[in-house]
């Protein structure tokens, strides 16, 4: 696959315009799926989630699951939307091999919330309003493994295999208004709305959003419009692509930047821009050509015969609304003061995206500075050499764990560090990592003692020195006993006993 050209990003929004868009789509974590009884389960095994409706099977007749509806209309009044007295689902015409009826059922022009909006927040401080436009109900389509060739995509592979248990679990698409004016912050912006959908979902409880399983996805559009001379009205709008099923934070933001650098070399070359689908490699930081991208037309929508229409009651939606958590924007600034973070503390966590890991590390028993200390720090370093989401190395109770661990003195941070690594690599609780590794600190006064009177025997001098009241030489006899104990002593503790053995 040839390289793209690409143009400096700031020389880029010198002569263009991003114009952005977005879809995020929510699975929610009912307990069926949208339009059957069968189990709403991640990790099962392939194919054994399913029912005839999943598999499209002659004479099997959907039926709408009530707790995603009820699940919809809350994400709709979270988003400050309006709720339709009578919406209607409709099917979406387009082969899905992954999806055996070979249509969708969807909403298309009778969506069940529409005309809502949500305050994101940018790194930088400045806050920007994003319209949505509509959101809607559907079924998820399964999943496609494709077997051979290096890439895990279809080019290049043998053959696919086919796990229908994704397929038919209950959607909400969340479809923004035109985004015009985000400028430079284009991918920060990106990076932010999906970090604040992530954070509506999570506090109705309504989705485990985890973007590193799929849960909530982000089809990315954009598309740029050339700059106009002052007083001329603006050019006409570009063409977008739209890139699919983008399932990280960071992704996002490095999916729009570089399709802005990648749209604005193609046209100030003086070429055009397809309309099209793109897919975007996480291991390259490239996006590629998809499919070209198909109108609404093209997928033949008619409403849903097998359906009713969904007609929620007033005192439903009222009931609903009233249940409504704090708005995100409330959340952190209460967040930020219960935890006692600084400004510049916090921001570390939002831009980190990791207000959701932290919040629940707390809730699982560590500390907000613990919390904090170990997220934004060694666990965002191992996220970033392996170019994943944090999220998706370690869980909040496990990190609450290691946190307990040195705070009850069974660890030091070194060793944390280590039993960290044990964690992500799979081995298992951070007391098993422990146990299997022999990683705690060794507490036995008497095992230390000994080490000292070693260190102390092959270097007389220290002891003089100490007791001559240069305290700063009992370092090198601290330094001796911790590479004795392989790092498994507390080194305040050997201090103590060194001044202790030279006084004595």
């Amino acid at each position: 696959m040839a390289k793209d050209a690409l143009m400096d990003y700031d020389k880029a929004l010198e002569l263009f315009e991003p114009v952005l868009g977005f879809e995020v789509h929510v699975e929610l974590n009912t307990k069926t799926k949208m339009f059957s009884d069968a189990p709403n389960e991640f990790g099962s095994l392939a194919n054994t989630n399913v029912t005839p409706v999943c598999l499209g099977l002659p004479g099997s007749l959907p039926v709408v699951n009530e707790q995603a509806v009820r699940y919809a209309i809350s994400l709709g009044l979270a988003l400050g939307c309006s709720i339709a007295p009578s919406s209607r689902f409709a099917r979406k015409n387009y082969f899905y091999p992954d999806l055996a009826k070979n249509y969708q059922i969807s909403q298309f022009d009778e969506p069940i919330a529409f005309d809502g909006s949500v305050d994101v927040e940018l790194p930088n401080g400045r806050l920007v309003t994003v319209s949505i436009e509509r959101a809607h109900m559907e079924e998820d389509a399964g999943k496609l493994t494709h077997v051979g060739g290096s890439t895990g995509r279809i080019q290049g592979a043998e053959y696919s295999l086919v796990d229908y248990n994704r397929a038919g679990v209950p959607l909400v698409e969340i479809v923004t208004d035109i985004i015009y004016g985000a400028e430079t912050d284009a991918p920060e912006l990106a990076k932010a709305y999906v970090a604040t959908i992530r954070d509506i979902v999570t506090s109705l409880g309504i989705s485990d959003a985890k973007m590193e399983r799929g849960n909530l996805r982000c089809d990315a559009n954009i598309s740029l419009r050339p700059r106009t001379a002052e007083g001329e009205p603006p050019a006409p709008l570009g063409t977008r692509t739209e890139t699919k099923n983008v399932n990280s934070l960071r992704s996002v933001e490095r999916a729009i930047r570089y399709e802005i650098q990648r749209q604005a070399a193609i046209l100030a070359d003086g070429g055009t821009i397809t309309q099209e689908t793109r897919h975007w490699h996480e291991d390259t930081g490239r996006t590629s050509a998809g499919r070209p991208k198909s109108d609404a037309d093209d997928y033949r929508y008619f409403p849903e015969p097998d359906l009713l229409p969904v007609e929620p009651s007033l005192e439903l939606i009222e009931e609903l609304r009233a249940a409504l958590p704090e708005p995100p924007a409330a959340r952190r600034r209460r967040l930020k003061a219960e935890w006692g973070f600084t400004d510049l503390e916090f921001q570390d966590v939002v831009n980190g995206g990791l207000l959701v890991e932290i919040t629940e590390t707390v809730a699982a028993g560590a500390s907000p500075a613990a919390a904090r200390k170990w997220w934004t720090g060694e666990i965002s370093r191992v996220a970033n050499v392996q170019g994943v989401e944090a999220s998706a190395l370690v869980t909040p109770e496990n990190v609450a764990a290691l946190a307990a661990l040195v705070e009850d003195g069974t660890l030091t941070d070194k060793l944390a560090r280590q039993v960290l690594e044990g964690v992500i690599a799979g081995e298992g609780t951070p007391q098993e990592v422990v146990d299997a590794r022999g990683l705690a600190v060794v507490s036995d006064d008497g095992a230390l003692i000994a080490a000292i009177d070693d260190a102390l025997a092959s270097q007389p001098d220290v002891l003089a020195k100490i007791r001559d009241g240069k305290v700063q030489a009992a370092g090198a006899v601290i330094g001796a006993v911790m590479k004795a104990m392989k790092g498994q002593a507390d080194a305040a503790r050997v201090r103590e006993l060194v001044l202790e053995r030279a006084q004595s």
